[in-house]
């Protein structure tokens, strides 16, 4: 990193931020009462909003959101006639899944191999740190340039957009001029990224019923209708034989133009094992930028261990459908959702519930503020070129800012690079990152407050 005011206070502010990443990891704030308590979801919000409080904030406030979570907001006035910028990051997290797998406690933030360890480390609980690190590092050197306004929400993960519902109720409380969405990541480790695309997403639950209840196989085996096997044909029916996504009705062709993914650097990211093929066609950019994806992310069904002989009356999974960029999340719903119906077979009874979804998102890289950080990224990452490269996940609260605030220049970075394996199990954040980033939306913020004075 080149040697500069803004980059020296970052790194002289590196211990403490590694300190309060570490209280904030120990919240285990997953935002499910079923899998951990609201308190500490309520814990992470408390500190959060006691941490902008510290920074000068004014108006700090735990909203109460319509899905039942908190978001904490606060507003650190700037000079008269400077530019609001809105700077988004969510404390709420994954759930640990294994925490056997985990090389060291998922809720303690470990340092190992030069990267810190901890569920929400990168994702995005950094996120908030990289946000704090860099008004830090403005105040240390002549002062915040615009007007922040910082934004932490608490249900990203789940996707039952509170934070949407509660900025469409109250349009003026996150009006910007400009949105940094600290929730994404560098395509490489070290490689200036930003984000110009986003997949949507629909979660369903569907649930087959056959009969009135399990049956002995030996004595009905062969006619009685099976609810886990119906399931299983429903859940093979949207793929095809190569694997890709066939929902009926849903495109899914299109291509990606902007940075390439070779499938050598995939196998490595996804770690996937020698001899095991990907799935889909084209290139991999087109199958996790450009096209819709589907995941069974659960099923309800019988464990190996202590199974009976028996016939499954009913039978349920959880399944995530991403959606492509140009593509509405509720057109892709209703289609998923017939399809469902139509592909269940025996005349069995479904059920399909939705519980979450979000409209992709596509910025506009030709603004003002792409230009501003283009020569932030240049400064913190010296020799380096800002890429421009898509993601497959999905942020629901960037479609409803661009709807509320179509004037507003929407930009996405953050710690999510592959070596943190974000939603895996040993979640990682590379403390040089963290610097790195800080440095760079400090120079932003600089230059985009220089760009809106000429």
């Amino acid at each position: 990193m080149t040697a500069n005011p803004i980059a020296e206070t970052v790194t002289s502010l590196m211990p403490r931020a590694r300190a309060e990443l570490a209280e904030l990891v120990a919240f285990r704030s997953v935002a499910d009462p079923a899998q951990f308590p609201k308190s500490e979801c309520e814990a992470a919000a408390a500190w959060v909003a006691d941490a902008l409080r510290t920074e000068g904030f004014q108006d700090v406030a735990v909203l109460d959101t319509p899905d039942g979570t908190q978001s904490v907001y606060g507003l650190l006035p700037g000079p008269e006639g400077a530019p609001t910028v809105l700077l988004y990051a969510h404390y709420d997290v994954q759930p640990p899944l294994d925490e056997a797998a985990w090389l060291s406690p998922p809720f303690e933030l470990t340092d190992r191999e030069g990267r810190w360890y901890g569920r929400g480390a990168a994702d995005c609980k950094g996120g908030f740190l990289m946000h704090l690190l860099a008004l830090r590092a403005l105040k240390a050197n002549g002062g915040v340039p615009v007007t922040v306004k910082v934004i932490a929400e608490g249900s990203e993960e789940q996707g039952t957009g509170g934070l949407e519902r509660y900025a469409e109720a109250r349009p003026e409380l996150l009006a910007a001029d400009s949105v940094v969405i600290g929730d994404a990541g560098n395509f490489r480790l070290g490689l200036p990224t930003v984000t110009a695309t986003l997949r949507g997403m629909t979660l369903l639950r569907v649930q087959i019923d056959t009969l009135q209840g399990n049956l002995h196989s030996g004595q009905f085996g062969g006619a009685a209708p099976d609810a886990l096997a119906a399931l299983i044909r429903v859940l093979d029916s949207l793929r095809a034989e190569d694997g890709s996504t066939t929902v009926d009705g849903l495109a899914a062709d299109a291509t990606w133009d902007g940075i390439d993914y070779t499938e050598a650097d995939f196998r490595k990211d996804a770690k996937v094992l020698d001899g095991v093929g990907l799935i889909g066609g084209g290139s991999v950019a087109d199958r996790i930028w450009a096209r819709p994806a589907i995941t069974v992310l659960g099923i309800d069904a019988p464990s190996v261990v202590g199974a009976t002989p028996s016939v499954q009356a009913s039978a349920r999974a959880l399944v995530s459908l991403r959606v492509a960029p140009g593509q509405d999340a509720g057109e892709a719903t209703r289609l998923l959702t017939e399809h469902v119906e139509k592909h269940t077979p025996w005349g069995a009874r479904v059920a399909v519930e939705q519980i979450g979804q979000g409209q992709p998102f596509r910025a506009d890289t030709s603004s003002p503020a792409y230009t501003a950080m283009a020569e932030a990224m240049s400064v913190a990452y010296p020799g380096q070129e800002m890429q421009t490269a898509g993601q497959g996940g999905s942020i629901p609260l960037c479609n409803t800012l661009a709807a509320l605030y179509p004037q507003a220049e929407i930009l996405l970075i953050g710690l999510s690079e592959p070596e943190a394996q974000i939603h895996a199990v040993n979640e990682s954040v590379s403390p040089d990152e963290l610097a790195r980033l800080s440095v760079a939306e400090a120079h932003f913020l600089i230059n985009y407050a220089r760009s809106k004075q000429s």
